[in-house]
């Protein structure tokens, strides 16, 4: 039935609890990681709305005095987990990573305000959100395109996507120290990124350690930077609940703020289309050329904009295509490209809240029954294989971490819909 399986859903998330904050999975992620609890956060809205602002405000603790929210807050000790704080080599008052994550915290406010938050915890997590929304369009949008840059593959969640192979095959592969890999020993390496894939990883740690992680001398000295679709518009869509927010507290001067960002993030994500490719475009800011390596990226503007009716179409279409024989969709590559492997990490598996996130764009744009698809299709995966981390799109196999926190919130945030 599934109010077992929600009963289940809720018995992950407890078990990954550590005092107000949830690891995404025990052993493999043992910290707090940004877009995990924003998400999970969210599913706890839809049952225990103390401890969904709870969530955030833990991750809030790790916030940069320049208002970057790292995409890892180490709150206790581990070595189950590679790297730890002694290779990021930050000097915030709390053990951080270096780097950042996409922004769902703006999304996730929204929904505990609507969920009946008082207002005494939702203004703090607001603040904090704009402070950090200021950040990404001065840190990683200096020259105010409107397209925010990643300058770590880790900075879009999608750690070794396709999308980064070329850009990333550019980035040295020396490192500072060994690299000692601890993921490998929790997960069947072929699901992971490969080895090589980690030693440019910290390659890139090393240079902005060096760079005494000063936004500005990051951006000068990246060997990596690409402006991101996905992370754009999940930006976009949290500036837009931020906005509702802001209006709803008697904000005024942060709302316009946040309008203005809003309107230049919605303009430069729509210059992304490509017809020909039938879907949006991430840009390789120092090759300046366009990705055209098909990923689930190329869709997330969905999320954030209200499409023409020959843009959208032509989006669904694709996405159709990409869906064409799977047991369970949405790939985050499809299955017609060469760097497609359907169990290794962002190189193809379907992943929760990929599928949350698609299914909200779809809604947006007045495509209800795919999105309902979408999420049909991911929920029997969970109900079958479990609350992992990602699955297979051709056979439904359970990948990746068990026990995921971010999956089990997925599920009951797709439940609470239909409920």
């Amino acid at each position: 039935m599934t109010t077992d399986y929600i009963a289940a859903a809720k018995a992950v998330l407890a078990r990954n609890d550590r005092g107000g904050y949830t690891l995404p999975t025990d052993r493999l992620y043992p910290f707090q990681w940004n877009w995990d609890s924003a998400f999970v956060a969210m599913g706890f809205a839809t049952y225990d709305v103390d401890r969904g602002c709870r969530e955030l405000e833990r991750l809030a603790e790790g916030q940069w005095p320049d208002g970057m929210i790292p995409h890892i807050v180490f709150h206790q000790p581990s070595d189950s987990y590679y790297p730890g704080p002694e290779v990021w080599r930050t000097h915030n008052a709390v053990a951080t990573s270096g780097i950042t994550q996409p922004p769902v915290f703006g999304m996730a406010v929204r929904v505990l305000h609507e969920r009946g938050a008082p207002h005494a915890r939702i203004r703090p997590l607001f603040e904090a959100a704009l402070r950090w929304h200021r950040w990404w369009y001065s840190a990683r949008d200096p020259e105010g395109t409107g397209l925010v840059a990643l300058l770590h593959p880790w900075e879009s969640g999608s750690d070794n996507s396709p999308a980064w192979d070329e850009a990333l095959s550019r980035v040295p592969t020396t490192t500072r120290e060994p690299v000692r890999r601890k993921d490998t020993g929790h997960v069947d390496p072929s699901m992971r990124p490969r080895d090589e894939d980690y030693q440019r990883f910290i390659h890139l740690v090393d240079t902005y350690a060096d760079c005494d992680w000063e936004p500005a001398r990051q951006w000068a000295a990246a060997p990596f930077r690409m402006g991101c679709v996905q992370t754009t518009a999940i930006l976009l869509k949290a500036g837009e609940d931020l906005l509702t927010v802001a209006e709803a507290l008697a904000l005024p001067e942060a709302a316009e703020e946040l309008r203005a960002m809003t309107a230049r993030s919605r303009a430069a994500l729509l210059s992304r289309w490509s017809p020909g490719h039938r879907r949006f475009l991430i840009r390789d800011l120092i090759a300046e050329a366009d990705v055209i390596t098909p990923t689930q990226a190329g869709f997330l503007p969905l999320l954030a904009l209200d499409l023409p009716a020959d843009i959208r179409d032509a989006a669904v279409a694709e996405m159709r295509r990409w869906m064409q024989g799977l047991r369970v969709a949405f790939p985050t590559t499809p299955a017609d490209c060469p760097a497609y492997e359907p169990r290794r990490y962002w190189r193809g598996p379907v992943w929760p809240v990929i599928d949350w996130l698609l299914a909200a764009g779809l809604d947006r744009n007045g495509v209800p029954e795919l999105a309902d698809a979408l999420r049909s299709s991911v929920s029997r995966a969970m109900e079958t294989a479990g609350f992992v981390e990602y699955f297979h799109p051709g056979t439904g196999e359970g990948l990746g971490g068990q026990g995921f926190s971010w999956s089990a919130a997925a599920y009951l945030h797709f439940r609470s819909l239909s409920a």
